[in-house]
């Protein structure tokens, strides 16, 4: 007779536990579908179109052309002024950066004064106005690995890097993302 007790008290026991673990699981369920459903929002909302200004409002009268950019930048150290391109490759991370492809076959990596703004990740191939000052600079190999890493490079190709690179550079405080023509 205490056997039988015993074995129904344990069989409540572990229906009881059993109930909870459910619940348990029911509920880590439900959160992992209500996160999955913000993320899914949140890639839609990076789906929309990129257009629009970032950082300091800047006015689209009257930029210069890359190729002036890259005359000016072979007579001095820095420029400062406003130019038009195109918009080659966005950070995949979170937009951080951008590059650009100049028209002596470089290309200028477009960074945002004091990390202060970002611009959508699927901004590439989009026509672009930005305004703040251009230098040639020297960029050591960690730092091109890093890029290389945060544009979503293979391994391989970041493995490729091996040497420094003198390297145009843009510090923008503002850019107006146009839509594409």
């Amino acid at each position: 007779m205490f056997y039988k007790l015993a074995g129904s008290s344990f069989d409540i026991l572990i229906q009881s536990t059993m109930k909870k673990l459910l619940a348990i699981l029911l509920g880590l369920s439900l959160m992992a579908c209500q996160s999955q459903e913000k993320s899914v929002e949140e890639e839609a909302i990076t789906e929309d179109l990129p257009i629009g200004m970032f950082g300091d409002e800047i006015s689209a009268a009257n930029p210069l052309t890359l190729a002036s950019l890259v005359t000016a930048l072979e007579e001095s150290d820095a420029f400062e002024g406003k130019v038009y391109g195109e918009i080659k490759d966005v950070c995949s991370m979170k937009g951080c950066w951008m590059t650009i492809d100049l028209p002596n076959g470089e290309t200028m990596r477009v960074t945002f004064k004091d990390y202060g703004f970002f611009v959508p990740k699927n901004s590439h191939g989009y026509p672009v106005i930005i305004e703040g000052i251009a230098t040639k600079k020297f960029t050591d190999v960690a730092t091109l690995k890093h890029y290389a890493e945060d544009a979503g490079k293979s391994q391989e190709e970041i493995d490729a890097i091996t040497s420094p690179k003198v390297e145009y550079a843009f510090e923008a405080v503002g850019v107006i993302i146009q839509e594409n023509a």
